[in-house]
């Protein structure tokens, strides 16, 4: 009897599948070929392994802005995102890394209409899917996708509109699925002041590695810093520190369009001036990497990143700037009763002297 209902079972999954097929092909032929639009088209560069020897990131922030600048540019992402990873899950394990690294990228800096598109039931099946056996995914493939689902349960499970996530992350937990254990180096969506300081502290130390294996000796600060080749290793870990550094810049922008100037909360400003300093710290790092790496796709990733940042303090000044004009601004409010006299008052009330004769 068992074996049956695994026949049936297998044969609504076969049905399932050979729908979604459908479906797929149903949508290209009315909306045309994803990676014809502009954004599908960006999508497809920055995941194509035969061009890349690492992740473009400065392509991935340009993905970034497109979805969150354009009115449909986060449905067209989707369509090309689920294109890639359906076409090459069992082809070509590099782009589909690539893939989820844009994935990745653009739910941690992409607004609130990509995330509902990307945390909705239907799309984490689909993910769900390709993991399972059937798609044949590598181990790392495999891995990557759930990781990514148990990260987003972690950062939106408590968020109303995002429920799914949380659902399917809690139905597989349930069938045994094994999650992969969440390592420092996992960087969560939403980041918190403490994981701010933790990533400097990261870089930080990083980049004193970088010196202590140019130059066994204590550098003084007069001596100019030496080219640096870095090993492979050192740059997936630069760059898993990196995207670390988008998502806190994001934060930082968020906070800064959010928050209404002289009305904010202490807790904010506080927060505010936190991530200003921290930021201000990371670009004095990133600009000492800059002039000691001799890796022109690394130098390209740090020079977007500094002028993200040059463009956020900006931003930062004017906010300030505008925030002590008005409590200024407060603090000379003189209350016109107060400034007047009770003559002048009374004069402007047209109230006469009651021995004055009146006009005839």
């Amino acid at each position: 009897m068992s074996g049956v209902q695994d026949q049936v079972i297998s044969a609504m999954d076969s049905a399932k599948e050979a729908a979604v097929s459908v479906g797929e092909r149903v949508s290209d032929f009315f909306q045309g070929n994803p990676f014809a639009t502009d954004i599908g088209h960006k999508i497809e560069l920055a995941t194509d392994a035969t061009r890349l020897t690492t992740e473009n990131w400065g392509l991935n922030m340009e993905i970034c802005d497109y979805i969150n600048n354009t009115t449909d540019g986060g449905r067209d992402a989707i369509r090309a995102i689920r294109k890639r990873l359906n076409t090459q899950i069992s082809k070509n394990n590099d782009i589909v890394m690539y893939t989820l690294t844009v994935l990745e990228t653009c739910v941690k800096n992409c607004d609130y209409r990509f995330l509902e598109l990307v945390m909705c039931r239907d799309f984490i099946n689909e993910l769900v899917k390709l993991a399972g056996p059937k798609c044949d995914a590598t181990p790392a493939a495999r891995t990557r996708i759930l990781s990514l689902i148990q990260s987003w349960n972690d950062a939106f499970r408590e968020d109303g509109r995002l429920l799914a996530v949380g659902q399917i992350y809690d139905e597989l937990k349930a069938k045994g699925v094994e999650f992969p254990a969440a390592g420092l180096d996992s960087a969560s969506p939403i980041i918190t002041p403490k994981q701010v300081r933790l990533f400097f502290q990261s870089v930080y130390c990083w980049f004193l590695l970088l010196i202590v294996l140019q130059n066994t000796e204590v550098l003084k600060i007069i001596e100019p810093l030496q080219p640096i080749d870095p090993t492979p290793q050192q740059l997936e870990k630069l760059r898993k520190e990196l995207d670390v550094v988008i998502s806190n810049l994001k934060v930082f922008r968020e906070m800064l369009s959010e928050l209404t100037p002289g009305k904010e909360d202490p807790d904010d400003v506080q927060l505010l001036t936190e991530l200003h300093s921290v930021c201000k710290e990371m670009q004095t790092r990133i600009l000492d990497l800059i002039r000691t790496i001799v890796n022109d796709e690394v130098t390209y990733e740090l020079l977007v990143i500094n002028d993200e940042l040059n463009n956020v303090f900006e931003k930062y000044d004017r906010y300030m700037t505008n925030r002590s004009t008005d409590e200024r601004n407060l603090q000379n409010v003189v209350p016109d009763t107060e400034a007047r006299s009770l003559s002048e008052q009374l004069g402007a009330l047209q109230v006469h002297d009651a021995k004055k004769s009146p006009e005839r």
